[in-house]
């Protein structure tokens, strides 16, 4: 009787296992569909890192084209302006080829209106004269080329002015040239 037992004992263990490993199998089952989703979401997810990736590759290398292309032609339109003042030079050389009076006239006018079409045009982009004769010497805006005696001036005073400085914006573009008071 004894060994019935054993028997039926091991009967008994022996139906747990089928049981047991229905349940590991259903568990591997949910195990391998996890992984299988796992996988085609990351599939899915580096593919839209790809595409990402690419157009921001794309928008770039467009930007950088655009800045280069900004660079390139960033004073046509102050070119374009200025084309006017080719015209009206090359008008008054043709009416210096005449000879007369009234021609040396003609060309002191359209030189004049040059340079005050020229000056309109740079101050419409930024640029500006600085104001020298009779202010405080300034290194920052003034270059001195000579000291000149003066009595009636203060010490460090601009009294001549041998070339016009310009700013552009608030830079010094190009600084003033100029002759400096000193006292007696």
């Amino acid at each position: 009787m004894e060994e019935r037992k054993e028997s039926a004992g091991s009967a008994e263990s022996n139906a747990g296992r089928p049981e047991e490993l229905g349940v590991s199998m259903e568990l591997e089952d949910k195990s391998t569909e996890a992984v299988e989703t796992i996988q085609a979401e990351l599939e899915e997810t580096k593919d839209k890192y790809l595409r990402l990736y690419a157009d921001f590759e794309n928008y770039r290398k467009k930007m950088q084209r655009d800045k280069e292309d900004l660079i390139k032609y960033a004073n046509e339109s102050m070119i374009y302006e200025l084309l006017p003042v080719i015209d009206n030079l090359e008008m008054a050389l043709r009416h210096t080829s005449e000879g007369d009076p009234e021609a040396v006239q003609s060309l002191k006018q359209g030189v004049e209106n040059t340079l005050r079409e020229m000056i309109r045009t740079l101050e419409k982009h930024g640029v500006r004269v600085i104001e020298t004769l009779d202010k405080p010497f300034d290194p920052a805006y003034h270059h001195a080329m000579s000291q000149v005696e003066r009595s009636d001036m203060e010490s460090n005073t601009v009294v001549e002015e041998f070339r016009k400085g310009y700013l552009y914006k608030e830079k010094v573009l190009r600084p003033s040239l100029v002759a400096v008071s000193k006292k007696q």
